[in-house]
């Protein structure tokens, strides 16, 4: 009897030991990053898009209500990648060196990313999608921590071929593992091609006992705006209502579903808002199928990342896995048709015979219900949704206003994995890491604590400090905003509160001179 007494508590206390190694087992962590998508452009953050596969990730875990970009693709992949402002990481503006530090166009030497430092806990590594934080060697995402690469390096393309999308010498370059290839009009389509790639290389982990980080890094919804015909098709028709009218229903589903609060007003519509009803109904056709075809690339987004959830549950690497989602910056006002530099296709819309922007009237709906657009720093330039799922550690259905950026990326999966931020890496030390883990909100959605973050992308520039925000574009005077009340932006409080306007002013101008920011018009 004493015997099978002790056995009985060999096995209990051996399950405990089992169980406590599995509760210490590094969790996979899949990153997915979407394109110019506006702070609406999901079912859960008040879209009539079909994005179910998100939706379900959102009311399966948490939505972040107060998160931020760096308002650029470029400064936003070097903040995410590295958690230092861009500036630090040497990409204050795009890839291009203007001969400063702060603007070489590519990844800082004392810089280290995410894949870097995970792998050094034995992660195996996998970017799929956009790369763009640099076009030298040193900067490729081979050559900065992941193991399997397929990588857009630049800021566009088309979504069916390498032909270049400008007519300026600039060239859309595609890498797989660091070797330069080229995607034909056989090729499938651009979103696919991401999923895929991702799939295949989670495939090759089945029998791996290692964690994994996936960064999914979509190029929908920039434009050209591209996308099946099938797709388009399930959205054709459904924008004749016109960009006021879909603003406004936007706008009352994010208050029925909490991602803003019901006394914020909603901003002034881009300016021509207005003229809708003016146009011929052959006008209002063009612009719904405008509307439509960036619809349907997020819809086939979605779908994607459908996919993956599915390969994930398959490969029963589900339980342990941390999703995070969010977008690079608000969506564009680009006029391609206006641009010289910009190749003029002007085929069948939403083809490879066609390039095309879905304009500031489609873009102002995207950022409902905030203002301006991507290269702002107002919210609609800055504003990202953003979705954590992982039901070990988040409950489901919760929502939290605590203020957080990009940034926060790399502390919070480093927070999860246990790795320690070092002061040096590979010989080069390190510049000290700006972000601050977001395992605790993730842990207690309720509770918030006060941030300042700061914004600066070719002299448009912001402060936010606890509900206080100083904002102004190039060459025009402060703006301040109380965001507690106003984060539509729609009452400048500059002139009532000057004392508050010069504090946030001198610390915009002390981050400003720590991080190397320029005067925009000295360095273009």
């Amino acid at each position: 009897m004493r015997k099978a007494a002790f056995y009985a508590l060999f096995l209990f206390l051996l399950s405990g030991q089992i169980h406590a190694q599995s509760s210490d087992e590094s969790p996979n962590i899949i990153l997915i990053l979407a394109d110019d998508l506006g702070f609406s452009d999901l079912g859960c953050f008040g879209s009539e898009i079909s994005t179910p596969n998100l939706d379900r990730l959102a009311k399966e875990g948490l939505r972040l209500t107060s998160f931020y970009n760096s308002g650029r693709c470029c400064p936003s992949r070097a903040a995410l990648l590295t958690g230092l402002y861009p500036h630090q990481a040497g990409i204050g503006d795009m890839v291009q060196d203007k001969g400063l530090p702060a603007y070489q166009g590519f990844l800082s030497e004392n810089s280290v990313t995410i894949a870097q430092l995970l792998k050094t806990k034995g992660y195996r590594t996998i970017v799929s999608g956009k790369w763009h934080v640099g076009l030298v060697p040193s900067a490729f995402a081979n050559n900065r921590g992941f193991d399997q690469s397929f990588t857009m390096q630049n800021n566009g393309s088309s979504y069916f071929n390498s032909e270049p999308i400008y007519n300026d010498g600039r060239k859309v370059t595609f890498m797989l593992n660091g070797t330069e290839i080229q995607r034909q009009d056989t090729s499938v389509y651009l979103t696919q091609a991401i999923t895929d790639f991702a799939i295949k290389s989670l495939d090759e982990l089945k029998t791996s006992s290692d964690p994994f980080f996936l960064y999914l890094a979509y190029t929908a919804p920039h434009w050209p705006i591209q996308a099946l015909p099938e797709d388009i098709a399930r959205y054709k028709g459904k924008y004749l209502k016109g960009w006021k009218e879909i603003r406004k229903q936007r706008f009352e589903k994010q208050k029925k579903l909490g991602v803003i609060r019901n006394d914020w007003k909603l901003s002034e519509p881009y300016s021509p808002a207005d003229q809708w009803e003016s146009l011929s109904a052959a006008e209002k056709e063009s612009w719904d199928l405008r509307m439509a075809i960036y619809a349907a690339m997020i819809d086939r987004m979605d779908r994607g990342i459908g996919e993956v959830l599915a390969r994930l549950k398959a490969l029963k690497k589900d339980k342990n896995t941390l999703i995070l989602f969010v977008s690079d910056n608000g969506g564009s006002a680009d006029t391609v048709k206006d641009w010289d530099y910009v190749t003029q296709k002007n085929g069948t819309p939403g083809s490879v015979a066609s390039i095309d922007s879905y304009y500031p009237e489609w873009g102002n709906v995207s950022n409902t219900p905030f203002r301006l657009f991507k290269k702002n720093t107002h919210e609609g330039g800055i504003a990202s949704p953003f979705i954590a799922w992982f039901p070990k550690l988040i409950k489901g259905g919760t929502y939290s206003d605590q203020t957080s950026h990009l940034i926060d990326i790399l502390p919070t999966f480093l927070d999860l994995a246990k790795v320690t931020y070092p002061l040096n890496f590979h010989g080069k030390t390190l510049i000290p890491n700006e972000g601050k883990s977001l395992l605790e909100t993730f842990r207690n959605p309720g509770q918030s604590a006060e941030r300042t973050l700061f914004w600066e992308h070719e002299g448009s520039r912001a402060v936010r400090k606890g509900k206080w925000k100083l904002v102004s574009e190039i060459h025009q005077p402060w703006e301040l905003y109380n965001l507690e009340t106003d984060r539509t932006e729609t009452q400048d409080l500059a002139k009532k509160h000057p004392e508050r306007v010069k504090e946030l002013e001198k610390e915009f101008l002390m981050w400003a001179q720590k991080v190397g920011v320029a005067d925009w018009d000295s360095i273009k």
